[in-house]
């Protein structure tokens, strides 16, 4: 095995630094270590960028993971009701801080030491928003604009870097993506109205076993086999080979280092930095880069992403078109067993769910999604959002499968009311096959129909507890039918098809497209569709009798 890099070339560790930017319950912003992450006084992580303090989280929670001494839940619940203070917690990892160091001739956190490329990668490269070479050349760069990020102070550089290798997209020939792939979708748990930043993290914070079933070998106890910066490449993966679990501790998946990079601290300057905006006298403005890092590759588990089953194997869910909402309630945080579309929360929050700790947490949750909508290397668009969290604690496992049973058939219905009005729409608009981009139609009607889904959620889930009939659960099927009846008309009529210029509309084509709506949401295919019961057509005697009285009328 190749020897480790020289430990501990600089001052500079991130495990000492004051460099985490928070909010205090005052709104206002400072920096912090750490050890500090249990002043009951903060709120929140505040960087000038969404991704960065997603990606803060993920260092937080996964510096508590690889480094609290949890042996059992009691710890784990002591810990959340009585936070240790910082020189506590700085004791946790009082040994590892020379693994943290990002400055110096020896190892560097998240860098390859052993990267002999010269550093002509200018510092925006580092943020995955930031133009590409070929949009720079093509001059097609015209809503996230070059020259925008120039110099960066060293505590906003590392902040990128670590971005970077959580959610690297792919990079061009050698330039691996991240362990869960190109902007993976991350959910947390969370305190909600917010408790303090401890309570957030900690409550992402599992204790053994269940913190290392998720894959990767415990026996593999050399520090680089969790901190891959310490060594080289090859110390874990044979010469371009590729890197699979069970070649890494459990704790690599909060480590994981796709990219190849060094930052470039001998060519600094004295100015302002373009994220933070502070003055620092060292701002970094380069970086060297260089294909075939780590290369994941496997059944790679990380435990704060959901999964999604394809072919047998389980694959980590990526942010889509559209953003998040109440459709993905079910799946991210209860899980879908289908066999077309099988999905399951993130780990960590189906331990929390399972270990019963809602009651021991004692308050009121929240999941923060986040991430990137990657097409290829380019990122589309930063989408994240809060969903409920509503205790299942004394619903067993019948009560679950009844839940997922139910919610399945009105996401289903759903689907199929939105998939209508999109069509009505297109058909009053242009034909039933024009071609365009109508994500508004879609967005208008999750959000319309988003509040009755929460209400007729609460609802769902006290009836499953106390133990209510099928015909109670239709009551409540029936009232997500009229939602969906009642949000399509309201879209159809006053938003998209009826607020528009009359001298410009094709009442033929209106109605066609009214009566296609209409036969659809008050149809027996979306009755059976939210397993509500049809009602039973009229005899034929009884119809023709009606249509003779009509003629002779």
């Amino acid at each position: 095995m190749p020897p480790l890099f020289k430990i501990g070339g600089s001052a500079m560790s991130l495990l000492t630094d004051a460099w985490m930017p928070v909010r205090d319950r005052s709104g206002k912003r400072r920096w912090i270590a750490p050890s500090e992450l249990t002043s009951p006084d903060l709120i929140a992580f505040d960087a000038d960028r969404a991704d960065f303090n997603g990606a803060l989280a993920q260092f937080a929670i996964g510096l508590l993971s690889t480094h609290a001494p949890l042996n059992k839940a009691r710890d784990w619940e002591r810990w959340f009701a009585s936070p240790p203070d910082a020189s506590k917690l700085q004791s946790w990892w009082e040994g590892n801080i020379a693994y943290f160091t990002y400055d110096g001739d020896g190892a560097r956190f998240m860098q390859d030491h052993a990267l002999a490329a010269k550093a002509d990668f200018g510092i925006s490269g580092l943020l995955i928003d930031s133009p590409g070479e070929n949009a720079i050349k093509n001059n097609s760069d015209h809503f996230v604009k070059r020259g925008r990020i120039e110099r960066l102070c060293p505590h906003c550089a590392i902040t990128a870097l670590l971005t970077l290798q959580i959610n690297a997209p792919a990079g061009g020939a050698g330039h691996r993506t991240g362990l869960r792939g190109g902007g993976p979708l991350t959910t947390l748990l969370a305190c909600e109205p917010a408790r303090s930043l401890w309570h957030d993290l900690w409550l992402n914070v599992m204790e053994p076993p269940e913190r290392d079933a998720h894959g990767g070998d415990i026996k593999k106890f050399a520090p680089h086999f969790t901190f891959p910066w310490l060594a080289p490449v090859e110390a874990i993966q044979p010469d371009q080979g590729e890197t699979n679990p069970v070649q890494t501790h459990p704790m690599h998946i909060f480590w994981a280092m796709p990219r190849r990079i060094r930052l470039d601290f001998d060519s600094t300057v004295e100015g302002t930095c373009d994220i933070c905006h502070r003055t620092h006298s060292g701002l970094l403005t380069q970086y060297a880069t260089a294909p075939y890092g780590f290369n994941y590759k496997g059944p790679w588990d990380h435990v704060l992403s959901p999964y999604y089953q394809l072919k047998g194997d389980w694959l980590p869910l990526h942010p889509q078109p559209g953003g998040f909402g109440y459709r993905h309630w079910l799946p991210w945080l209860v899980g879908v067993s289908d066999d077309k579309a099988s999905q399951r929360p993130a780990r960590v929050v189906a331990h929390f769910r399972t270990s019963h700790r809602e009651r021991q947490a004692g308050a009121t949750l929240s999941l923060w999604a986040f991430g990137f909508d990657m097409d290829n290397m380019k990122a589309r668009c930063w989408y994240e959002a809060r969903l409920p969290v509503y205790s299942l604690e004394d619903c067993g496992p019948s009560e679950i499968k009844r839940l997922q049973f139910t919610l399945q058939s009105w996401l289903a219905g759903a689907r199929d009311s939105v998939y209508v009005l999109r069509s009505a729409v297109k058909t009053a608009w242009f034909s039933g096959e024009a071609r365009g981009d109508y994500s508004a139609v879609d967005a208008a009607f999750w959000n319309r129909t988003e509040a009755a889904f929460y209400e007729l959620l609460r609802q769902l889930i006290h009836a499953i507890r106390s133990g209510a009939s099928d015909v109670d659960l239709e009551g409540l099927g029936q009232s997500w039918l009229n939602t969906l009846q009642q949000a399509n008309f309201a879209l159809f009529d006053d938003v998209f098809v009826g607020a528009g210029a009359i001298d410009r509309s094709n009442p033929r084509r209106v109605a066609a497209a009214n009566k296609l709506l209409r036969a659809t949401m008050f149809g027996e295919k979306l009755r059976k569709t939210l397993n509500l019961p049809v009602e039973p057509a009229k005899p034929a005697a009884n119809r023709q009798s009606k249509t003779q009285h009509e003629q002779e009328a």
